[in-house]
């Protein structure tokens, strides 16, 4: 089993933080920029960190003997020290980072990023899910931010929340020359949009069972 933990970043993630940017975006934001962000009280990172638990190992079974129950507690010993060794999980990998600057009533997210190999699993709609839950819980009344164009994948993410076009930025990518899409999502106050997140998470929780993944918050 591959275990998720959905949590803020700290400092002790910034060096993978970097890294995951670098990545993903080519270096969109610096080490000190991430040390910046973390100082602001209008700014939320969350990560999301996976781990894959040790197998356990097979203790072996004592052969019958004239000192049988001797052998039975000594066996059981042997496994209760294995099973505390082997419970002790893989170091953690960042696979998936997000933020968003609140921005009087508005949550503007600003970065939304999912390891390369760890892609099409639905981790980049459970961030999504985090970010505007956070906003939700921060009362913030609506969410922004710019994407390309030619990004269908993030656009199909962000449609399903409920995000439409509202302009565009012109030349606004410098890597592409692309415009850049600004989409926005208001009435996150709502019943409604309560409703949308409740269902959206209940639906992508099949999808993270198919990928053999767990989620703890």
């Amino acid at each position: 089993m591959n275990f998720l933990e959905l949590k803020p970043l700290t400092a002790k993630q910034l060096t993978a933080a970097v890294e995951l940017d670098h990545l993903c975006f080519g270096g969109l934001w610096t080490k000190s920029g991430y040390e910046r962000e973390l100082d602001s009280p209008n700014s939320q990172l969350l990560i999301l960190e996976g781990r894959k638990q040790n197998p356990p190992l097979t203790t072996p079974t004592p052969n019958p003997s004239k000192e049988g129950n001797r052998s039975r507690m000594a066996g059981r010993r042997e496994k209760d020290l294995t099973s505390s060794i082997t419970s002790v999980p893989a170091s953690p990998l960042l696979l998936g980072l997000g933020c968003f600057w609140s921005i009087l009533e508005e949550a503007h997210i600003t970065i939304l990023a999912v390891h390369p190999d760890w892609r099409h699993q639905g981790l980049g709609q459970l961030l999504l899910y985090a970010l505007l839950r956070n906003a939700t819980k921060c009362q913030l009344e609506r969410a922004t931010l710019e994407v390309k164009p030619s990004n269908q994948a993030a656009l199909s993410i962000y449609r399903k929340f409920g995000f439409i076009e509202a302009g565009r930025r012109r030349n606004y990518y410098q890597d592409t020359g692309e415009d850049a899409l600004i989409l926005w999502r208001s009435g996150l106050q709502t019943p409604e949009f309560t409703a949308t997140l409740t269902n959206f998470y209940q639906q992508l929780q099949p999808r993270l069972a198919h990928w053999n993944l767990q989620l703890s918050f």
